[in-house]
């Protein structure tokens, strides 16, 4: 059996995964229907581990369990073993042709430029033994992760004068935002606007110092515009629902807003403008991680041709 060394024994691979499944849960029961195996077993397997490092990770009553100070600081060390072990299988599968891991990715909830459950899906047939994780979020939270080795891939969206840092990135897209108001808004029947013209208006907008909202703060800034931002939202279906309301306008990329009787979209000459990347680790992508930068840039390749097609057509 695989085993790590820790000070002068040696521990089980099984074992670090019978620990992250109690801290998880914080319930030996729980925990050992969640590693298919039984309470006995499992709990046997933490006492022999508990006796070879010499101090208790777990404090237990009948009711309770929690981790001790000392679990608390071999945590980390288990995961990072673990996710290490993980990563050898993945690698050794990689040279000889197999896809082998997981493939965790994150999504902003403005993304236009990539289709991701038809990527994902298309990704899933291809590789059938990865499992898949979505997170929503934001973009600097996700590259945060992305560094920390607790994402693989992302889909971010920032001001294009802040590119990220410290990640590997492809540009998707580029769009400038347009301004988003209600049917009844006095400027509805505009055929394109500059910001001042939005300068008494109410909005609504994503978190204050979120990258979704950052590339129109700093366009009001750079205009000399005080804007008053009312309404505050993470996602854009609640935007939009207050903008029908006629209760705030707001700026989005022109994908995102569906035409409709209720809400008017207009082009600002002097918006915002958001550039769309895909991001990844610089230092050492996971193969399912290549696998899927690889499928999105082949699609994202193949789009770009098809439109260049079209467009000698017209």
């Amino acid at each position: 059996m695989r085993t790590i060394s820790i000070y002068d024994g040696s521990v089980e691979l099984q074992q670090l995964r019978y620990v992250l499944a109690v801290a998880e849960t914080r319930n030996f029961t729980r925990a050992a229907e969640n590693c298919f195996v039984v309470q006995s077993a499992l709990s046997h397997q933490i006492k022999s581990l508990e006796q070879e490092l010499g101090f208790q990770l777990f404090a237990r009553t009948s009711r309770r369990v929690e981790l001790t100070s000392a679990g608390a600081a071999f945590l980390p060390s288990a995961r990072a073993a673990l996710d290490a072990a993980d990563r050898a299988v993945a690698d050794s599968a990689a040279a000889v042709g197999q896809i082998r891991g997981t493939l965790s990715v994150g999504v902003i909830p403005t993304v236009t430029a990539v289709d991701i459950p038809a990527a994902l899906g298309k990704f899933h047939r291809a590789h059938p033994a990865v499992p898949i994780r979505l997170r929503g979020g934001n973009s600097d939270a996700f590259i945060n992760s992305i560094t920390n080795g607790a994402l693989d891939v992302a889909v971010l969206g920032l001001a294009t004068s802040t590119p990220p840092e410290k990640v590997a990135t492809e540009v998707l897209a580029r769009e400038r935002l347009v301004a988003v108001v209600s049917a009844k808004h006095r400027l509805a029947s505009r055929r394109r606007l500059r910001l001042r013209d939005l300068a008494d208006d109410t909005f609504v907008d994503f978190p204050e110092g979120s990258p979704g909202r950052t590339q129109s703060d700093l366009a009001f800034a750079a205009a000399g515009i005080t804007r008053a931002v009312a309404f505050e939202a993470m996602g854009t279906e609640l935007i939009l629902d207050l903008v029908r309301q006629d209760l705030a306008s707001t700026l989005l990329p022109p994908g995102l807003v569906t035409p409709s009787a209720e809400l008017a979209t207009i082009p600002l000459l002097d918006g915002p403008t958001r550039t769309q990347y895909l991001a990844w680790s610089s230092f050492n992508p996971t193969p399912a991680a290549a696998a899927f930068i690889s499928l999105l840039k082949t699609d994202q390749r193949r789009s770009a041709s098809s439109a260049g097609v079209g467009s000698d057509h017209s």
